[in-house]
């Protein structure tokens, strides 16, 4: 009898101990630096979304300098219209990448490079590096792109903007929702998906800058009420796209380029709480720069505000966000030190 209770209060034990370290295990998983007062070198900047593994089953070319990938995973988590994804590069680079497939096919992701020969290495990297058969890293889908209901929409999309712009179509389409699509690009050998677009007739209009110029947007000064106008691309066509609309509130834009900085930058004080110090932010630096004159080992990848790597906690001091990615929620609580600054003299940081 001792010897059967013994068993069972061993059995119990040992199953509350690997239900702990479980939640624990999951606790860890969304948040990797977890718990950060406990960590010898204070950083608090890494994304806490999780690192996905997806293996590449498929590479083509659907255009000129562009490189579409098929990504397979039953990890893979369900995304809707407009989402995209942070993809790390063997090198340890960032890279953010629209999701370009059906969101109905479980499991496997598409996405769409283009090269680009005077960028900062990333596509070229992507083109030469990602082959098929190879293990991917990538965090889970994100939407700041979000497709809104609404009864018709106008698309317009500039050369590889056209990403984000398919999935939105297939939905539009599923929802009964009227909608047209201008594409535009350089030539028509640099326009990828030209046959994915074939089937949806005279809704889309295809327009070669080498063949016929720019695209005329004067038709979207007449939209009809209610109707929404979804746009990716170059940064001067989606400014020409916001100021032939009448309301501006109607415009849905998706940049992976860093927008305009609101207001002069100017020299600013930053504490770094944890580790006892201060540095000094010039006008023409940094906060990211300057943080990391002191901790060399504080993360970032992109320093264009898009994947959230040099995210920090901000303890006292007002912030003026630069960046595209947080929510408000985040933006109340932290910053990202490659593109933002502080409205005043002084921020203190939880590093």
């Amino acid at each position: 009898m001792r010897r059967a209770l013994a068993v069972m209060t061993a059995t119990t034990v040992a199953g509350a101990a690997w239900t702990a370290r479980r939640a624990l295990n999951r606790r860890i998983g969304r948040s990797p630096l977890w718990p950060l007062p406990a960590l010898e070198v204070p950083v608090s900047g890494h994304s806490p979304r999780r690192a996905l593994r997806a293996l590449i089953v498929s590479r083509t070319l659907p255009a000129q300098d562009v490189l579409e990938l098929t990504l397979e995973s039953p990890e893979l988590p369900a995304w809707t219209p407009g989402a995209h994804v942070d993809v790390t590069l063997p090198s340890g680079l960032v890279r953010q990448y629209s999701l370009c497939g059906d969101p109905a096919d479980v499991g496997r992701y598409r996405i769409a490079i283009r090269l680009v020969e005077d960028g900062r290495g990333g596509s070229r990297e992507a083109h030469t590096r990602l082959v098929e058969g190879a293990e991917l890293e990538l965090r889970p889908p994100r939407n700041r792109f979000e497709l809104l209901p609404a009864p018709s929409y106008a698309f317009v999309a500039g050369g590889i903007g056209i990403t984000p712009i398919l999935p939105m179509l297939r939905a539009a389409t599923a929802a009964g929702a009227a909608w047209t699509l201008l594409y535009g690009g350089r030539s028509l050998d640099s326009m990828p998906f030209l046959d994915d677009l074939a089937v949806h007739g005279d809704r889309v209009t295809v327009h070669p800058e080498d063949e016929v110029g720019l695209p005329d947007l004067t038709p979207l000064a007449t939209l009809a009420p209610g109707t929404l106008v979804y746009c990716c691309g170059p940064e001067p066509l989606m400014e020409a796209v916001t100021a032939a609309v009448r309301d501006p509130a109607a415009v849905h834009l998706e940049r992976f380029a860093p927008s305009a900085a609101p207001g002069p930058a100017r020299a600013f004080t930053v504490e770094l709480r944890r580790s006892g110090r201060v540095v000094e932010v010039g006008a023409q630096e940094s906060t990211l720069a300057a943080v990391r004159r002191e901790l060399p080992d504080t993360p970032y990848s992109c320093e264009q505000g898009f994947c959230g790597t040099c995210q920090h906690r901000v303890l006292a001091g007002e912030v003026d966000h630069r960046d595209d990615l947080l929510t408000d929620q985040e933006r109340g609580e932290s910053m990202l030190l490659c593109v933002s600054r502080a409205k005043g003299n002084r921020l203190t940081l939880d590093l």
